[in-house]
């Protein structure tokens, strides 16, 4: 059973299913019910179209719980005719169920769930294990996602940004359960980026093809975090770099400069540096001034703030972090880390520690403790 290509045909066949009248809620039912269906019977008997295959089981699935159902009696003028079987138009309306998954009435956390049912073709219980909540819960929260945007027409302009925003989180969930969930944000950016000619979409692939290029070097093998300076660069994904570098450049070159395209000129100076040491951090401190422009975003800046004392000195460094509020996220971890490259041990120990309490997952608390205790430990001799 091609598991993939299931998948990569469910977006296509559930925007079939609505433009031919049915509700996206029951579509999508509908659509499910025929990816279970396919996968009982292709081992065994293939079909020559497999999307015509979905789209006549999914269709029937749909008529099938319209009839039975006296109180949907709209839709039974739907059966009185089925399509006839036959090839199925090659072109979809996928971009319009990003749209419509990523919608602004819906929570962030719906819309990512929706999107992976959806338009990635994810189960249920493979979602709700990749974001380690119970199956009942995911289901609900899905549940409530499809209601929210059945009575939304779906050929309603959409907003590119938030369609992106959605992509990115999924990326940066990473991987838990069975569904590595970065490779399937790629994906379906990579989708994305197929059915629509945007330099943001194709900056936001960039990114991820640039950050998952570093993800074999990221953690040591007892799972603890490796900085990016300390990281092996023997172990980046050269290809995805190289991919990631060309995506980028074709984009930046139509001169309309958006917030992923800049995350991802920071990322390319980061991938192409041979070492830590020889980083451009002149010109990746330029392009956050580019995306502090672009975003006013407070996290940036602190980002920014690491960046300036890597360019001009710690010092310069902190002065820059003075200037932003120190409840901000990460602002102590920061401060830890450059008043340690100032030669400030103490206090740098003092601040890892206080990092350490705030940290929002046990990988990062563990390696900031790690921090902490090398300092104190060097600070005693």
């Amino acid at each position: 059973m091609n598991e993939a290509l299931l998948r990569s045909l469910t977006p296509s066949v559930l925007t079939i299913l609505v433009r031919r009248g049915a509700d996206f809620a029951a579509a999508e039912d509908a659509v499910q019910d025929a990816l279970v269906e396919a996968v009982r019977v292709w081992p065994a008997d293939p079909p020559r179209d497999a999307k015509g295959w979905l789209v006549t089981v999914a269709w029937r699935k749909f008529l099938d719980s319209a009839r039975s159902d006296a109180s949907r009696r709209r839709r039974e003028d739907l059966a009185g005719e089925e399509p006839a079987p036959g090839p199925t138009p090659a072109a979809d309306d996928t971009l319009q169920l990003y749209f419509l998954c990523a919608h602004p009435s819906l929570t962030p956390s719906s819309a990512v769930a929706l999107t992976l049912r959806a338009v990635g073709g994810l189960t249920t219980r493979q979602i709700a294990q990749a974001y380690l909540v119970p199956e009942a819960t995911m289901a609900q929260r899905i549940s409530r996602a499809k209601r929210t945007v059945s009575g939304i027409r779906f050929d309603q302009p959409g907003d590119v940004a938030t369609v992106l925003r959605v992509l990115y989180l999924v990326f940066n969930e990473g991987y838990s359960g069975d569904v590595d969930l970065a490779a399937e944000a790629i994906r379906l950016t990579r989708q994305l980026a197929a059915a629509i000619d945007h330099p943001e979409v194709a900056g936001l692939l960039a990114l991820m093809l640039l950050h998952h290029a570093r993800r074999a070097s990221r953690t040591a093998p007892d799972g603890s975090l490796v900085s990016l300076a300390e990281q092996d660069r023997g172990r980046w994904d050269t290809a995805s770099i190289a991919e990631g570098i060309g995506i980028l450049q074709a984009a930046l070159a139509r001169d309309r400069l958006g917030e992923f395209q800049a995350q991802a000129a920071i990322a390319a100076l980061h991938a192409d540096a041979p070492t830590a040491g020889e980083t451009d951090w002149v010109q990746i401190v330029e392009w956050y001034d580019e995306l502090a422009r672009l975003t006013d975003s407070p996290v940036v800046r602190l980002n920014r703030a690491v960046a300036v004392g890597e360019a001009d000195g710690p010092r310069a460094g902190l002065a820059a972090l003075a200037e932003l509020d120190d409840s901000l996220p990460r602002h102590a971890a920061v401060a830890a880390y450059l008043h340690e490259r100032d030669g400030d041990l103490v206090t740098a120990a003092r601040l890892y520690a206080q990092a350490a309490e705030k940290a929002s997952n046990l990988a990062e608390r563990d390696y900031l403790t790690r921090q902490a205790a090398r300092l104190n430990a060097r600070t005693r001799h």
